[in-house]
């Protein structure tokens, strides 16, 4: 469907996709495994806090994107029992 292509060609070149999304990290656990199915080993996975805790855990230098899987991601950070440490991710790749 032409109309179809030149949307979602349209969209990209706006700056949208369907490769971002949000996630909370694992309370008292050191990792935390993200599910997103346009992921790929090559990616490349931003992440940006969204939440004080979040920004802490990145300041802290405790929060990173320690393996990048097909369909997957995994940040390891600090094992704490905090339930607000929210980041919005990008995929690039």
């Amino acid at each position: 469907d032409l109309f179809k292509i030149v949307s979602v060609i349209r969209q990209l070149s706006e700056g949208r996709s369907n490769a971002t999304g949000e996630t909370t990290l694992t309370a008292s656990a050191a990792s935390t495994v993200v599910t997103a199915a346009n992921c790929a080993e090559g990616s490349t996975v931003l992440i940006q806090p969204t939440t004080a805790n979040a920004a802490a855990e990145i300041g802290a230098g405790t929060g990173r994107v320690s393996t990048v899987a097909n369909g997957s991601f995994t940040i390891t950070h600090a094992n704490n029992a905090q339930t607000d440490r929210i980041f919005k991710y990008v995929l690039i790749g």
